[in-house]
């Protein structure tokens, strides 16, 4: 086989000269080999279905493949094709590929020409597609780059997948078991994408590392588009022990090559006549945990995305209760008139900011998108003041909002919005499941609200949506809380033209411009205003000041915090001697979010909750230069142990007045005490350590004695 390498500091990369396929990859600094049978390499894999017309025409929409001769399955193989030009940059950094026309499996010959460049910067192997489409169909999938045998580090125990999930990171098993997340009806080989909608790819997910232990492969968007990139992972020809999801051992069975595939996927619906260029994605070898991997995202994305000037209340330590006053099953729980009281509970308690929930006509999850008072529960002119009574004890007010969905069920969504929901290549609207309240009816998803994704990409529907904020800018509000403005469930293009935006439009694209816009109003009535968000997926913190999510799990990954160490994260605290999650807040810099009774309670209903997480707001913010405005790095720059194995779970914080660290050390056990030893990454140890509810500081010289559901703080 006639190859040539290109190298940088991280990666070296071997390409068959006739084909243009990746053959070799391998990690420099680790001779780690990530490709290393060049007779599966491969290039790249399209999808042009056999279908033709005009994709905004109704009848071609009603077609989709299904008129005889026509036909959807119809792939391109790129390792089958053969190369037109191939040119190399005179400083061996760069590489130049084109195939001017591709043969399909069923089509045959197609005139389309695919441009690859391949660069190299010190650190990262970027790979740029550009498809010029001169056929008659469309070109709905490239599959680029394209790895076809990615093997698992050398001396390592397991190999998995890590990527971004609701302010966390979501892992698969790659090896020596391979996880698949699509039913195997629906496939040939065991097969990962992320959840539909969720973490599948960019932009929610724009990066994915593949990882061992002790280093791994980064791949990411190398710009910041909306254009949807999504992750997959291919396990061939299939398990070798089904019952336990098991690779098979050996680098064959049954005759076939055991291989396991991994690909950026773009969906780029690149229409006939149409030229585009695909988003770049880079490759990256990194040694080193999770951490390190998401620090190659960070020094990319530090570059670009610059955040919102936060509110000055929002920096200080404080804590926020929730309460949801109604829902479609109407409780109607607390008429407006009576929102004071609840205000003088959080002044009471030092809660500094009321999320309020359900205040809509028709309550929580129905009769989006409107943001009309609920008549039942008063006037709008009650909820007004009822919120200026609030703001005067020294207590925000945060209105719940939603501009996601339409309520399908509401006359308004038939009347006057169906032509502004997201649509998909049958020319039919998305619907979301929706969501269960309250009565046995409803849990049993017998009279459940079905939610319709709007496309932000419309222009009238976000002077929709500026009218419906508005409305809340008129009530006195601090702030919104825009509950699921993580997502657009189950849509990720929309094929609706008549919005104003090209065939097969990311639907995440305004995302931000949403935010951007209600800002603009919001800023000659209250430049203080806050803009939060359900657990904000990146790129959103452009626009957004604060995000919410759950993270109730003792294996939570605080990726959103190590991401963007400095924004403000708050997590939902809902059981009535919940010390373990008022710890996790502490450890992770996660405002409490006081939430009895799954939000539809009273503060002094959980007093043992309360009197733990006052302890440790006044804790963190007595040592706030260390675990407020300390820079989070989660275990990067210490080691706990118990009895000399790894402890979990613990967070290092960097002063930035000083350069000293602090740890926070948790014992999640209710039952036991432990003793923990922690180390500095130079060889120090910290000097002294207290709990969370006892003042007296003691030395950490002889270890740090963790009571049951208890955490210490440990300073030099």
């Amino acid at each position: 086989m006639d190859t040539f390498v290109l190298q940088n500091d991280t990666l070296r990369l071997e390409f068959a000269r006739d084909t243009g396929a990746l053959v070799g990859l391998a990690a420099v600094a680790t001779g780690w080999q990530i490709l290393n049978r060049p007779h599966l390499g491969l290039s790249f894999r399209l999808l042009v279905p056999l279908t033709t017309g005009d994709p905004g025409d109704a009848a071609f929409a009603g077609r989709m493949g299904r008129a005889h001769g026509e036909r959807r399955h119809n792939p391109v193989y790129g390792e089958k094709q053969r190369l037109t030009a191939l040119a190399l940059a005179p400083d061996g950094k760069a590489a130049t590929f084109v195939w001017d026309g591709v043969t399909s499996e069923i089509g045959g010959p197609l005139p389309i020409t695919l441009t690859l460049k391949v660069t190299l910067t010190a650190r990262q192997a970027v790979f740029a597609m550009t498809v010029e489409n001169r056929s008659q169909h469309v070109v709905e999938n490239v599959y680029c780059p394209y790895l076809g045998d990615v093997q698992p580090p050398p001396a390592e125990e397991w190999f998995k997948t890590f990527l971004y999930n609701y302010a966390t990171a979501q892992e698969w098993p790659l090896w020596p078991t391979f996880r698949n997340l699509r039913g195997y009806f629906g496939v040939d080989y065991p097969t990962q994408f992320g959840p539909l909608s969720l973490s599948c790819g960019a932009p929610m997910s724009p990066y994915i590392l593949l990882r061992g232990e002790k280093q791994g492969l980064y791949v990411g968007v190398a710009a910041p588009s909306s254009e949807l990139v999504a992750w997959h992972a291919e396990l061939r020809p299939g398990y070798g022990s089904s019952i336990d999801a098991r690779v098979p051992e050996e680098p064959a069975i049954s005759g076939k090559e055991v291989a396991t595939r991994f690909a950026a996927v773009h969906l780029p619906y690149v229409l006939p006549g149409e030229t585009r260029a695909l988003t770049p994605v880079a490759l990256e070898a990194y040694r080193g945990g999770w951490q390190q991997g998401v620090d190659v995202y960070k020094a990319w994305r530090s570059g670009w995305l610059k955040q919102p000037p936060l509110p000055a209340w929002a920096r200080e330590p404080h804590a926020w209760q929730q309460v949801h006053i109604n829902s479609p099953e109407d409780e109607l729980r607390l008429p407006f008139r009576d929102l004071p009281g609840i205000g003088k509970e959080c002044a009471r308690h030092g809660v500094k900011a009321i999320q309020l929930v359900g205040w809509n006509d028709g309550g929580q999850d129905q009769g989006n998108p409107s943001h009309d008072p609920d008549p039942r529960l008063g006037t709008f002119a009650e909820l007004k003041e009822a919120i200026a009574k609030i703001q005067s004890l020294g207590v925000k007010v945060i209105l719940f909002a939603k501009f996601t969905w339409a309520d399908r069920a509401s006359e308004r969504f038939r009347r006057d919005l169906m032509h502004l929901t997201i649509k998909d290549p049958y020319g039919d609207y998305y619907h979301y499941q929706g969501y269960q309240y309250q009565t046995a009816t409803q849990l049993l998803d017998v009279n459940t609200k079905r939610l319709i994704p709007m496309c932000f990409l419309s222009e009238e529907y976000l002077r929709l949506c500026d009218e419906e904020f508005q409305k809340m800018l008129d009530l006195g509000a601090d702030g919104i809380l825009f509950d699921e403005c993580l997502h657009h469930s189950p849509a990720l293009l929309c094929f609706d033209t008549s919005h104003g935006h090209r065939y097969a439009a990311p639907v995440y694209a305004n995302d931000c411009k949403l935010i951007e816009n209600f800002s603009r109003l919001s800023r000659p009535v209250n430049e203080e205003f806050l803009f939060a968000g359900e657990a904000c997926y990146d790129w959103e913190f452009a626009a957004y000041h604060l995000s919410y999510h759950r993270s109730e799990n003792k294996e939570h990954i605080p990726l959103t915090r190590y991401m963007l160490p400095d924004v403000p994260l708050m997590t939902a605290v809902t059981g009535f001697h919940d010390r373990n999650m008022v710890n996790q807040c502490l450890l992770y810099r996660y405002i409490i979010s006081y939430e009895p009774y799954n939000f539809k309670g009273h503060l002094d209903d959980f007093p043992l909750t309360m009197a733990y997480g006052r302890q440790m707001d006044a804790l963190r913010t007595e040592l706030r230069d260390y675990f407020w405005d300390g820079k989070f790095r989660d275990k990067v720059g210490a080691s706990v142990t118990a009895e000399g194995k790894p402890h979990h779970p613990y967070a290092i914080f960097l002063n930035r007045k000083n350069g000293r660290a602090g740890v926070v050390v948790a014992n999640y056990d209710e039952k036991k005490s432990v003793t923990v030893q922690v180390a500095l990454a130079d060889g120090s140890l910290p000097g002294r350590y207290r709990l969370v509810d006892d003042p007296a500081w003691r030395t950490a010289k002889d270890g740090i004695v963790l009571p049951p559901a208890s955490a210490a703080v440990v300073v030099e």
